[in-house]
């Protein structure tokens, strides 16, 4: 894998994630599909990357598999 191919994943205030770190919400969003909202300052641990340099993967207490937008999170 060359250079070119690696993915970076930046959060809100452009601080590089990488698989297994924890982030915060920075804002109420409300997950599609339920009834739950996940308030501004709710921890996410243990993040893993997908293909998208956009979106990250976590759980939440409430919610499994959880696809986030790394526009809406920063770095713990």
């Amino acid at each position: 894998m060359s250079d070119e191919d690696t993915l970076v994943v930046k959060d809100s205030n452009g601080t590089q994630l990488s698989d297994g770190d924890s982030v915060t919400v920075i804002k109420d969003l409300k997950v599609k599909g339920t009834s739950v909202t996940l308030k501004r300052g709710t921890l996410c641990r243990n993040i893993r990357m997908t293909d998208d340099a956009d979106l990250i993967e976590c759980n939440v207490d409430k919610v499994k598999g959880l696809v986030l937008r790394t526009e809406f999170v920063k770095k713990a």
